[in-house]
């Protein structure tokens, strides 16, 4: 019971510290309302368009293959590292490990995951129909 008795303790005086520290801030900070003070801007620069930009599905692979590949890579050199204490059965887990991640972009490759040039892009137009194709 003790325990469930310190957590709360503990989460009053978290809640009361934040609760402190926003009144605080709340009193001590400047108060300015003049017309420009609301609006937004970007290193001295107004804005010029929405910051709601559609951004392509290719960004968002790049960052996948990045942790895909780069999480393999750490795996590698941690096996690099002990690969004299692991031995034969050690090399044949990281081979077959390299062999899987082989297949893998082999996989992506294939099915046209690279592909984010021009023709993609006539190819996407075609299949749906759109001009330009």
């Amino acid at each position: 019971m003790s325990a469930v008795v310190s957590l709360a303790v503990y989460f009053v005086v978290v809640v009361a510290l934040i609760g402190f520290l926003m009144l605080v801030t709340h009193l001590s900070g400047e108060r300015h309302f003049e017309l420009g003070t609301g609006i937004p801007y970007e290193s001295g620069v107004p804005i010029t368009g929405s910051a709601r930009i559609r951004l392509s599905a290719d960004f968002y692979l790049v960052a996948m293959f990045f942790v895909i590949f780069d999480i393999s890579a750490v795996y590698l050199f941690a096996w690099a590292v002990a690969a004299r204490e692991l031995g034969w059965p050690g090399y044949a887990a990281a081979l077959v490990f390299m062999v899987e991640t082989a297949a893998g972009l082999a996989y992506l490759w294939r099915k046209g995951a690279f592909d984010w040039g021009v023709r993609r892009l006539r190819e996407h137009r075609k299949r749906h129909g759109l001009k330009g194709a």
